[in-house]
């Protein structure tokens, strides 16, 4: 899923719910629109938290100490 799922979901429920006039029996097709626009709106947003939550400089250095052991320090910046 991404910003391009989205932004078609988003396009075709706002469609639904704001141009088409046509009726289907049994189904309400504004609704139906409102629902594939909040759908679409949804998968922007979590394809941009997704995207986004992943940046950043990571480094991780080990340091040996006279005793034989290890430890390892990891720093993280945010860009």
């Amino acid at each position: 899923m991404g910003y391009g799922l989205g932004i078609f979901l988003l396009a075709l429920g706002l469609i639904l719910a704001l141009a088409v006039q046509d009726a289907v029996q049994g189904i309400d097709l504004t609704v139906v629109g409102w629902i594939l626009a909040a759908v679409g709106l949804l998968a922007i947003v979590l394809t941009a938290v997704t995207l986004n939550r992943n940046r950043g400089a990571a480094s991780r250095s080990t340091v040996t100490h006279s005793d034989g052991t290890q430890s390892v320090r990891e720093t993280r910046s945010d860009i």
